[in-house]
């Protein structure tokens, strides 16, 4: 029999109870041992939907941090948060699974390398748009050569009227940003890893504040408070590469547009190129004549992925990330990249803020 991994949950609230949790109570031979929430009544009732009957509750995740048998930890909270509690969990000698983004700026980012680097610990960071089907299917196209130079990428996350209006989404403080930190990077995120490109250059970036005072709102999750909205509903970025390659980025809670798709990219080489406009869909040119190719993904692929039929892109995060553990390799989501997308928003949102070219 295998090993079992045993987890603490550092965070109950939405995301853990909506992904993390949910996906790991599917992987085989891992058990979640603890919880901790400020709000101990949340840990109550995580540990009891989802833990072993003899699961820890706490309020200090430094106290949970003690126990020596929780070999790997998950850090679901507020951006703000992220860096220092990964930190002290690698020190403690914990692997980390930290969700994105991976801090809220990236001297913070930097001292999780650091500590990940230091203390010889595994840390990935959730960026589980990576793992769906039509996007393994575009990275393993990249990576046979399929687009020649990709030299032109668009990095797409917009929603008409989506704005989170719980937790603590619309406060500046907490996040490091709206929806550019939020959902941007991801699809950022998911365009870098296709590109295999973690050079930026310099970038240029706008943040807009245009519909956070709205009272006729029309919000899918109901009205946001005005007063509370102090991050922007809308930023986009131009990002320039070291090799040349651009990269556009829109982001968008709130934005009048009917062009509505989110974590999804774009690319264009010197043989082909890709987008994610309605599926996954390749284009390029054979035999003088213009094509389109569309991959259905109903049926099981090729094993690059070891996916499993039904699987979603969270539950597939979730398993690969505890066999990385169980089996001493490599994340798909290493640090270093998601440190290099944390140094992108962090120039977009420097470049808004001055008004001029931002350079790495």
């Amino acid at each position: 029999m295998a090993r079992v991994i045993k987890i603490g949950m550092i965070g109950c609230g939405g995301i853990a109870n909506s992904k993390h949790m949910p996906s790991l109570s599917k992987v085989a031979d891992c058990e979640m041992v603890a919880f901790c929430d400020i709000v101990v009544e949340r840990a109550e009732k995580a540990a009891k939907t989802f833990g072993t009957p003899d699961a820890k509750v706490y309020a200090d995740y430094k106290e949970l941090l003690k126990d020596p048998e929780i070999e790997v930890v998950h850090v679901c909270t507020p951006n703000r948060s992220h860096s220092f509690i990964t930190v002290d969990a690698l020190e403690a000698g914990k692997h980390v699974m930290c969700e994105k983004p991976m801090a809220i700026n990236s001297a913070e980012a930097q001292k999780m390398l650091d500590a990940a680097e230091r203390t010889g610990k595994k840390l990935t960071i959730g960026y589980q748009n990576r793992f769906r089907d039509d996007s393994l299917f575009l990275k393993k196209e990249a990576e046979d050569g399929t687009f020649g130079d990709i030299y032109y990428a668009k990095a797409t996350a917009l929603r008409r009227r989506a704005v989170p209006t719980w937790g603590v989404f619309l406060n500046e403080y907490e996040q490091g940003g709206g929806p550019l930190i939020d959902i941007g990077t991801h699809a950022l995120d998911l365009t870098l890893w296709t590109l295999n490109n973690y050079k930026p250059k310099y970038c240029l970036g706008t943040t807009y504040h245009k519909l956070n005072r709205d009272t006729n709102q029309g919000n899918a999750w109901g009205n946001w408070d005005p007063d509370k909205f102090t991050v922007e509903d809308s930023a986009f970025g131009f990002v320039v590469m070291e090799n040349g390659a651009t990269i556009v980025l829109e982001s968008a809670w709130a934005l009048n547009t009917l062009d509505v798709r989110e974590a999804v990219t774009s690319v264009c080489g010197t043989l082909a190129g890709a987008d994610m406009m309605s599926g996954l869909r390749i284009n390029g040119i054979r035999q003088g004549r213009q094509y389109v190719m569309e991959p259905s993904f109903k049926a099981g692929g090729a094993a690059f992925n070891e996916g499993k039929k039904g699987e979603s892109a969270a539950d597939r995060e979730a398993r690969m990330w505890i066999e990385a553990v169980r089996n001493d390799t490599t994340p798909l989501t290493i640090p270093e990249q998601a440190y290099c997308v944390t140094r992108i928003l962090e120039g977009i949102y420097e470049s808004a803020k001055t008004g001029d070219i931002y350079k790495f």
